[in-house]
């Protein structure tokens, strides 16, 4: 399987660097064409390759990584997702100046906001929470693995997404439904910004 990748900023890259090295054939794509991401598409390897966001969006699975203001741009003027899995990395926050300002979203989640963006899709929240940084390291560390959480409200979609945390070397952890979950990883919820590491179970 192929997974699409829209999105060419800091966390685009640590998640096609984790995906590739996990194996995973990766279509790349970003605003500025395929033949701006020939520096990212060498040193990721093989087993990646730049699309247009139209190439990257027709894969089984896609990762929505840009941010907030460049969401409806980006996915605008796409073809009904039929059933295919987005997971949205976004969280919703602009800028203002030198500092980041969080938008108010009327009560929503934001993936109650990006569903309406990606008509079709089965929406998985995932990959949020985490500083890029923070994403980017290996995601082994003291002896377990690195938490990704994820929320949605297809049981299959986070099946699937969970197997490519997993193989991605992170651990799984399932909050629930997209709205009651999205609300615990979203800025203001007690999972944003959390790095916990996931120890195997003592014999």
């Amino acid at each position: 399987m192929t997974v699409g990748i829209i999105g060419a900023g800091k966390i685009g890259r640590a998640l096609a660097k984790h995906l590739t090295r996990s194996g995973q054939d990766v279509i790349v794509s970003n605003r500025r064409g395929p033949d701006s991401l020939a520096p990212l598409i060498a040193e990721l390897g093989p087993k990646a390759k730049a699309g247009t966001v139209a190439q990257a969006a027709a894969a089984p699975v896609v990762f929505l990584s840009v941010t907030w203001t460049e969401l409806p741009a980006a996915l605008s003027n796409l073809p009904d997702w039929k059933g295919r899995v987005a997971v949205d990395t976004a969280n919703p926050y602009v800028v203002e100046g030198s500092a980041l300002r969080r938008v108010d979203l009327g009560g929503k989640t934001s993936s109650e906001v990006v569903a309406g963006m990606v008509p079709g899709a089965r929406l998985v929240k995932a990959f949020n929470t985490l500083w890029d940084v923070t994403l980017a390291a290996d995601p082994s560390e003291a002896g377990g693995r690195r938490v990704v959480f994820l929320s949605g409200d297809d049981a299959k979609a986070k099946n699937e997404v969970s197997a490519i945390i997993d193989k991605m070397g992170f651990a799984a952890v399932d909050l629930g439904g997209l709205v009651e979950g999205g609300k615990m990883q979203q800025p203001g919820g007690p999972f944003a910004g959390l790095n916990l590491v996931r120890r195997p179970a003592r014999p």
